[in-house]
C-alpha cells in the first residue's frame, strides 16, 4: 500500500495541487484544473484500491471531477473552498483544432453518482460552457469534511 501511495503522490505532482496525509489516511485536492482524462483514471484507480478519504479543498475542474466515479461517495467530503467544474468532452485533432465527443459526454455523465448527473441535467447538460458546483449545493450531497 505504501508504493501505490508513493505513485499516487508522484502522479498528483504531475496533475495539480494534490497533498497527501499519510497520517490521515487521505488524498486532498487543492486545486486541479482537470487534463487528459488517463492520468487521472490511474490515480483516482489507485486512491480507490488504497481505501483513503478525498477532501476535496479547492478547485478540480475537468477531468479531476471524475473522482467522483471513481471513488465511493463516503469516501468523499468537501470543504468550503470545494468548487467542481463540469463540461462536455472534446478532443484537438491533429491540426489543433477543438471538437465535441458527444458520445464521450454522454458517458462520462452516466459514471457520475445519481445526484450528480441530475445537477448537471438540470443545468441543461455537459456542453462547452463550464458548470461550477459549490457552497449549498454541493453540500447536499457530498458531506462536509470535519
Amino acid at each position: 500500500m505504501r508504493t501505490a501511495l508513493v505513485k499516487a503522490m508522484l502522479l498528483a505532482g504531475a496533475l495539480g495541487a494534490f497533498a497527501v496525509a499519510p497520517a490521515q489516511a487521505e488524498v486532498r485536492i487543492l486545486g486541479s484544473p482537470g487534463g487528459q482524462v488517463g492520468p487521472f483514471l490511474d490515480l483516482f484507480e489507485e486512491v480507490r484500491s488504497s481505501g483513503e478519504r478525498v477532501v476535496i479543498d479547492g478547485p478540480c475542474l475537468s477531468a479531476c471531477t471524475l473522482v467522483l466515479s471513481m471513488v465511493p461517495n463516503d469516501r468523499i467530503c468537501v470543504t468550503r473552498r470545494a468548487v467542481l467544474g463540469f463540461h462536455a468532452a472534446r478532443s484537438i485533432d491533429r491540426r489543433g483544432r477543438m471538437y465535441a465527443e458527444p458520445e464521450a459526454s454522454q458517458a462520462v455523465l452516466e459514471t457520475y453518482p445519481a445526484p450528480v448527473r441530475s445537477w448537471i441535467r438540470r443545468r441543461g447538460g455537459l456542453t462547452s460552457r463550464l458548470l461550477l458546483l459549490r457552497g449549498r449545493e454541493l453540500t447536499a450531497i457530498y458531506s462536509s469534511c470535519g
